[in-house]
């Protein structure tokens, strides 16, 4: 991969996380419950991508 390529990916990435936690701030989701959804869905990914 380019570094060009790289180097957007990385702030697109860092932009999406930005943008998630001011609309969660401004819906009024606390952190604390926005953490505990990406740490299922993580989990869910998980198992979900398990390859027996």
């Amino acid at each position: 991969m380019p570094l060009p390529h790289f180097l957007a990916l990385i702030c697109i990435t860092i932009l999406a996380a930005g943008l998630t936690l001011w609309f969660a701030a401004s819906v009024g989701v606390s952190l604390a419950m926005l953490g505990m959804v990406a740490l299922i869905a993580a989990g869910v990914a998980r198992l979900a991508a398990r390859v027996e």
